[in-house]
């Protein structure tokens, strides 16, 4: 928890590696995964660090890879996940992987190469056994060729003339066309060829696939009579613009046939053919399947790591390499193990140095996280990664974030619902985890799957507090009120109203867990409900914005700023104490001290809260104004106790006091802080001054070398970077932000109160308008089957509406809470994350990423 509380120390260390060795060293690192490396070369161009080849070798590598994996998804072959870790290969193993794959590249593409060709030509002959097939069944049924040809002539009149041609050998062309364009190719071939053009076509039934991308095509076969060497060039050209391919065809019905013969023995040869390089082409890659994914680990180590060595500094005189990184103090054992352990891989003889620097850089923010926390932790980087050893709000949203959402979504049945899918999801993480679903829907949930279980979990409890399962009262413990009434008298009372004064059994006392369930049947109940969350909203609300104030004491401590405890937390906890936390106070008060038996002399927690600003007081009458009377003997006709009358004696002064305290908080955080730090810069320098004034009689080139002038130097820059306006106005801005804070966040926390009451009655108007309905219809035999379909929507609707619509409106609305309400009042969010060069996520990377 220490860890997570406050972000762990960080140093920053320099690493001294010798060239045979850097290799091996910074591998280890990445397979330790808790060193940042800092560029020491941010000037130089990518294109000129000094291990650029070796990186476009391992994107030559990525390329092939990924060509290789995409000829299996094209075969539908799965990449199988592994469970090995393999070590990043030596550099001279490169060699090797790169001559693995350029082979298994080279023999993919000729393979595909070939089987294209095939392939091609397999669609070729397929299309001309049409042709041969069609024509032969189209010259059959005119009786023949030469039959053909005739009833053609006779058919062919010239427009000018109007002459049957009888003398005239026609000519014909044959080919297939796809399917699509044959209506216009028909239109097309009318009106080019002036009518004096006969064409015939007739679709494929077969299946053909285009050769290279092997989708299916759709064509037809068409024969188009003319005659004329003028009418033969525009028909084949009108072929070639709708890309027509065109086949010779024989004349003679004899040779139609045998060359029909001739093309069906070359297509089963092809068949063979094309079978056994298909299958030369899946042995290729199932080789290559199953060590894919380990040369894709293997190859993206290497390259982290030739990415992780440009970021350092290369010394010629001592053939080394020099990099800056930050690690956890907490890991500098390791880390130098590590550095030991990559020397003796590489043999070098000369140890890496690990070397701790002081420096004043900001270190990056590092929490310690687990599969639990770190959904917690996300939720507060999304606002901003805490400054360096700042308070951590991820330890208390752990419980908070939960807890309010379980406020405005207290139901038992709705959260067991919501526990049950976030415990399937956890109890099958492992499965849907190899799985590596491209669903993002499916992705967001399954990785908040530990907080959508305690979410579930706490509104089962709240909704236990609310008595509330699917909208109905679950009655355990019996009633307090109307003791006498049995089932049948409340069905008979359908207009029921509890009255304290004369329906609550004091000897019974109250229910003993949550509300009781006689207000589900009470006329009254949202006036009792909303009466109850509000306040508990109210309660809950300053309660968190309390412990805000409080963390940041724990940061002004530890960040030693005495300043900041006395100018800014005190005024901020008074204000917040004065006027909201005596708030909390009343409410508490007129819980405890108004009993059912004078709720008439109960005064308004609102009308007091506005008349305490507006010193507006109204008194008991005669001898009970500013006397100690009982409520349980008051008498309102006699007393004159309204709405307004004043909560104890003595009310007036105490909030008065209140008051001026809370108003004197003001100017505290607004003046003090800015004019302590001038007189602080003022102090400084004259102490400054007064230091360059006893060093006048001092060499010039003796101070350079002086280390106490070089102190004095930066305290001068210091002092000139102090601005006085600038402090002020960021003093000013943050007083103001937080006095209206205070209530605008007050408010806000009553929507603890309105999505509570919302999902309330979403669900009795949901449970109204279906179930209820239903149950009451008497119908015989029926019955069952209307119900079965009731429930069936009733089901479909709970889920959709009221815990994913619901539940998603109740989720932003807690992290509203906690970004704004909560986390403004002590967290800054302006660090840096420690970016670790690791190995860890590389194991189920992908060649995309």
């Amino acid at each position: 928890m220490g860890a997570l509380f406050r972000s762990e120390e960080m140093n920053l260390c320099q690493i001294f590696l010798q060239s045979e060795a850097s290799y091996a060293c910074v591998s280890e690192l990445g397979e330790l995964g808790l060193v940042q490396f800092k560029d020491l070369n941010p000037d130089v161009n990518a294109f000129q660090r000094k291990f650029v080849n070796e990186i476009m070798r391992c994107d030559e590598m990525e390329r092939k890879l990924r060509y290789i994996e995409k000829e299996m998804k094209k075969d539908e072959m799965k990449i199988p996940d592994t469970i090995e870790n393999p070590k990043a290969p030596a550099p001279k193993e490169m060699i090797d992987l790169e001559a693995t794959f350029e082979k298994i590249e080279s023999e993919l593409r000729e393979v595909n190469t070939n089987a294209e060709a095939l392939r091609r030509n397999f669609l070729e002959l397929s299309e001309l056994r049409e042709v041969l097939k069609k024509t032969q069944v189209f010259f059959a049924e005119h009786g023949g060729h030469h039959s053909m040809i005739d009833d053609v002539q006779m058919a062919l009149v010239h427009e000018d003339t109007g002459i049957t041609s009888t003398t005239v050998q026609l000519g014909f062309v044959a080919g297939v066309v796809p399917r699509e364009k044959i209506p216009v190719f028909e239109r097309m071939m009318w009106f080019a060829c002036r009518g004096n053009v006969f064409l015939r076509y007739e679709d494929i039934d077969q299946v053909m696939k285009d050769p290279v991308t092997g989708d299916e095509i759709f064509k037809s076969v068409f024969i188009v009579f003319y005659q004329g060497e003028q009418l033969k060039a525009r028909v084949r050209k009108i072929c070639e613009g709708f890309k027509a391919v065109l086949y010779p065809c024989p004349e003679n019905s004899q040779e139609r046939f045998e060359m029909s013969n001739g093309v069906s023995t070359r297509l089963e040869d092809l068949r063979t053919v094309l079978y056994q390089t298909e299958e030369h082409r899946r042995r290729v890659l199932a080789s290559a399947q199953k060590e894919i994914r380990l040369w894709v680990i293997k190859v993206k180590k290497i390259k982290a790591i030739y990415h992780t060595l440009n970021l350092c500094n290369f010394d010629l005189s001592h053939n080394s390499l020099i990099a800056e990184c930050w690690c956890p103090v907490m890991a500098l054992e390791d880390v130098q193990m590590a550095l030991r352990h990559g020397t003796e891989l590489s043999g070098s003889t000369v140890p890496s140095i690990l070397h701790r620097m002081n420096t004043k850089e900001t270190p990056p923010t590092y929490f310690r996280t687990n599969k639990f926390t770190a959904v917690f932790q996300s939720i507060i980087h999304a606002y901003g990664v805490a400054e360096y050893q700042e308070v951590n709000p991820a330890p208390y949203t752990v419980i908070s974030f939960p807890f309010l959402f379980a406020v405005m979504f207290g139901d038992v049945g709705h959260g067991f619902i919501m526990f049950l899918f976030g415990l399937w999801m956890i109890a099958y993480e492992k499965k849907f985890l190899a799985q590596k679903s491209d669903n993002e829907v499916w992705n967001i949930f399954f990785g908040g799957r530990y907080i959508i279980a305690m979410m579930g979990l706490f509104s089962v409890y709240t909704g236990l507090i609310y008595n509330e399962v699917f909208a109905k009262s679950v009655n355990i413990f019996g009633s307090s009120w109307i003791p006498n009434y049995d089932e049948a008298a409340l069905e008979a009372n359908t207009d029921l109203t509890l009255d304290p004064l004369t329906m609550f059994d004091n000897v019974t006392g109250p229910y003993p867990l949550g509300l009781d369930p006689i207000w589900l049947s009470s006329l009254n109940k949202i006036t009792f409900t909303n009466s109850f969350k509000m306040k508990m909203s109210v309660t809950i609300g300053i309660s968190q914005m309390i412990l805000g104030v409080l963390l940041g004491l724990v940061n002004h401590v530890y960040f030693r700023k005495p300043l900041n405890i006395f100018c800014q937390f005190i005024p901020e906890l008074l204000f917040l104490l004065c006027l909201f936390g005596y708030l909390v106070a009343l409410i508490f008060y007129k819980w405890v001290s108004y009993t059912n038996h004078c709720t008439q002399c109960a005064p308004s927690l609102l009308i007091h809260f506005i008349n305490m600003f507006l010193v507006k007081y109204q008194h008991a009458n005669d001898g009970y104004q500013n006397a100690s009377y009982s409520c349980e003997t008051a008498d309102p006709d006699i007393t004159g106790c309204t709405s307004q009358t004043t909560f104890y004696p003595n009310q007036m002064i105490i909030q008065l006091c209140l008051v001026v305290v809370a108003l004197l908080c003001v100017p505290t955080m607004l003046f003090i802080k800015p004019f302590v730090l001038r007189h602080r810069h003022n102090s400084m320098l004259k102490k400054v001054e007064g230091r360059r004034a006893g060093l006048t009689a001092v060499s010039q080139s003796a101070l350079i070398h002086n280390e106490e002038l070089d102190e004095q130097s930066a305290d001068d820059v210091k002092l000139e970077e102090f601005d006085f306006s600038e402090i002020f106005i960021g003093q000013a801005i943050h007083t103001i932000e937080y006095c209206l804070g205070c209530i605008s966040h007050t408010a806000s926390y009553l929507r603890l109160w309105a999505l509570s009451l919302a999902h309330s009655q979403l669900s009795e108007v949901l449970w109204g308008m279906l179930f209820r309905f239903s149950l009451k219809m008497n119908i015989p035999y029926g019955g069952s089957v209307i119900i079965f379909v009731v429930f069936s929507v009733f089901a479909v609707l709970t889920v959709g509406v009221l815990l994913l619509m619901e539940g998603l409106s109740a989720f932003l609305h807690t992290l509203r809470l906690h970004w704004v309400e909560f986390q403004s009042k002590f967290y800054h969010g302006s660090g840096y994350n420690f970016d670790a060069f690791s190995f860890k996520n590389l194991q189920n990377a992908d060649l995309d990423e």
